[in-house]
């Protein structure tokens, strides 16, 4: 990472490959872990809350994921990163960011986003188990904001993910989800995680 900080230079944060706008939600910013419902996030922002540190399961998979399947602006998210750990080195979060958990560079780090549902987070933790939401359901009050996430983040950025080797999967799996149009609805209106 410290060579490609280096070789990507200072300009590398400005890539926003995916077109993400949305700006960090206030709970997000305020380290607000009583805000949120989903255990992976609240355990997640209770970490820097609390240390200034989670570790990369915590990061990649849950606060990046998240990031990535809502659109926050990979610029906002940086510079969050970077201020918030106590680890947050200016020549590790650009390239960990920007390339590896938003994808924001169109690939020059990563050959696919890190995007996950709720099934993928329940087998590399331990949170769902308590959790409110149910990792198998995308829709629904239960549903897992992750799974329908997930789902959302593959439909939003479909023509791109189609062309990836690594991604085209996704997208034919989408294609055959006949609760798509509910799931799509659904996550335009969540307002809680």
């Amino acid at each position: 990472m410290w060579h490609l900080y280096w070789h990507l230079g200072p300009r590398y944060t400005h890539h926003n490959a995916l077109g993400a706008t949305t700006r960090l939600p206030d709970w997000w910013t305020d380290l607000d872990p009583d805000a949120v419902t989903a255990e992976c996030l609240r355990h997640a922002i209770a970490g820097v809350r609390d240390r200034g540190w989670t570790h990369h399961i915590q990061r990649l998979m849950v606060l990046g994921n998240h990031a990535l399947q809502r659109g926050y602006r990979p610029d906002d998210l940086t510079e969050w990163f970077a201020t918030a750990y106590v680890d947050g080195f200016r020549w590790v979060m650009p390239t960990n960011v920007v390339g590896m958990s938003q994808h924001a560079d169109g690939g020059l780090l990563a050959t696919k986003p890190y995007a996950s549902g709720g099934a993928y987070l329940n087998k590399m933790s331990d949170h769902c188990g308590d959790c409110a939401y149910d990792p198998k359901k995308r829709l629904g009050d239960d549903a897992c904001p992750f799974t329908a996430g997930y789902w959302n983040f593959v439909h939003r950025h479909r023509d791109t993910l189609a062309e990836n080797n690594r991604t085209r999967r996704a997208v034919s799996s989408m294609d055959r989800l006949t609760d798509l149009p509910a799931v799509l609805e659904q996550e335009a209106a969540r307002r809680r995680f």
